[in-house]
């Protein structure tokens, strides 16, 4: 009514129609590249995918010529392998209920061959530099007698998912022969693996497959041999994960232009000599003149004056440029701080950009690291179990035994979490103004990290040492021993 009384007319319907910049596997190498680091990499990738005006702006698209120097800060892998390094060094211990299983994963653990923080390890790099990735579980005993656990990174990985969830993985492998680079794809399904062997589109028969790679398919019990992971969800890409590097690239890129500029800066900044020409270093032989060596006796050369008075004019000029010191730190600074941004804190990498802020702006800024950490444990709390008893099963199948059920948990170390001191800080307040009990102050301070016999027994030795006892309370027409 409101509407037609003032003649509103109703918007028109527009469609728009947006390109996609790349597929996501493209996407992934993408991630991939800037985690590993090589500048040569960086600027073959761009110089190849530099299809839109966007990307053909950035500077390692649009920087050319063999005089500019390409400078990558390696700030990427620095963010991607701290990051998984306070993860898998702060798992503590994998536990089963009942203790079925402990024994058989005690053997697992001393085998030279398994490392599981170091397949933890791997798995966490693997999902924050490309996005997501799975686990695969291997069986040669040609190579190892016990399970074989491989991370494939997203660009190796396709799902086959159904009303979405994820009901199979399928592994991708590139393998050179006669010349060729044909495609294993490995199809891990509920209790069977299925190989098939691609030359470009085109699939290859089983006896094919059969003499290139020696595979076979195999049928096993009813469970999985592969473990999806993801530890963000990426909103480009349905069902699939998010690299924490791919809302930070147009970042990077502007972080690495900006440090190639400033060592840029001090490469043509250095002192310069203007010479006239008969003061040029000359070859002792020839007469020629010497070639100038930009890192020692760079000078520019200027006629020779030809006046009456040239020789009192013609001397050597020195001359010292002005560069800006103070606004290059200050960029890398402000740019630096916007590549950790809402991922991790600069004081976790030992680097102080806010000497004159207070302590706690400093723990503040910390804490961002602590939330990041707990985001990946507490996706790492749900798939670990998963991976855990699908490495049990397959070794229960290779040793020819009955496959149990397993049921794992993973605990990590709340003690190793960034914000513990904060958190000793605010239990130890509350504790010296009475208002928190000793059994909540042990609770909240170690948290899941220890068992519950152990929490008991600390809560037991604090009471002692401040001369608490607890006794029953005597019950009515109880005599009482003084």
């Amino acid at each position: 009514m409101i509407r037609n009384w003032l003649d509103i007319q109703p918007a028109p319907i527009t469609s728009v129609s947006l390109t996609e910049q790349m597929p996501f596997p493209l996407k992934a190498i993408e991630s991939l590249i800037w985690y590993r680091g090589d500048a040569s990499e960086l600027d073959q990738f761009y110089k190849q995918t530099a299809n839109n005006s966007v990307i053909a702006t950035h500077f390692w698209s649009a920087a050319t010529g063999r005089s500019t120097r390409k400078i990558h800060s390696g700030l990427p892998a620095i963010m991607v392998d701290t990051l998984s390094y306070l993860v898998k060094t702060d798992l503590d211990k994998v536990e089963f209920t009942d203790n079925v299983g402990t024994e058989k994963w005690e053997k697992l653990c001393a085998d030279e061959n398994f490392d599981f923080s170091d397949i933890v390890g791997k798995g966490v790099t693997g999902a924050l530099s490309s996005g997501d990735g799975a686990w695969k579980i291997s069986i040669d005993k040609s190579v190892s007698q016990i399970p074989i656990v491989e991370f494939y990174s997203a660009d190796r990985v396709e799902y086959d998912i159904k009303h979405g969830i994820i009901c199979g993985i399928d592994f991708i492998t590139d393998i050179p022969h006669k010349g060729k680079v044909l495609k294993i794809r490995e199809k891990y399904r509920k209790g069977k693996v299925n190989y098939e062997l691609y030359d470009n589109d085109r699939l290859l028969s089983a006896k094919t497959l059969k003499e290139i790679t020696g595979l076979d398919d195999i049928v096993f019990s009813d469970f999985y041999m592969a473990v999806p992971f993801k530890i963000y969800d990426n909103p480009q890409y349905k069902n699939r994960g998010k690299s924490i590097l791919c809302d930070k690239i147009d970042d990077f890129d502007a972080f690495d232009e900006l440090i190639s500029q400033w060592m840029d800066a001090y490469r043509q900044g250095r002192t310069q000599k203007y010479i006239p020409e008969n003061l040029i270093p000359r070859d002792q032989f020839n007469g020629s003149l010497k070639p100038h060596n930009p890192f020692a006796n760079e000078y520019i050369s200027i006629e020779q004056s030809m006046s009456e008075n040239g020789v009192v004019s013609d001397k050597i000029q020195v001359v010292q440029p002005q560069i800006p010191y103070e606004a290059f730190v200050s960029g890398y600074t402000h740019y630096l701080d916007l590549c950790l941004q809402g991922i991790m804190s600069p004081a976790t990498l030992g680097i102080d950009l806010g000497k004159m802020a207070s302590a706690d702006a400093q723990r503040e800024k910390k804490d961002i690291t602590g939330y990041t950490r707990n985001t990946i444990t507490g996706k790492l709390e749900k798939v670990l179990p998963k991976l855990i008893s699908s490495i049990m099963m397959t070794y229960d199948v290779m040793t020819g035994n009955a496959v149990q059920s397993y049921k794992p948990k993973v605990i990590f170390g709340e003690y190793g979490a960034p914000d513990f001191d904060s958190r000793v800080n605010t239990v130890g307040l509350a504790a010296s103004n009475s208002i928190m009990s000793i059994e909540t102050q042990v609770t909240e301070l170690w948290g899941s990290s220890k068992d519950e016999d152990w929490i008991s027994a600390e809560i037991r030795r604090i009471k002692n040492e401040k001369g608490i006892e607890t006794v029953d309370e005597p019950k009515v027409g109880e005599s009482f021993d003084g």
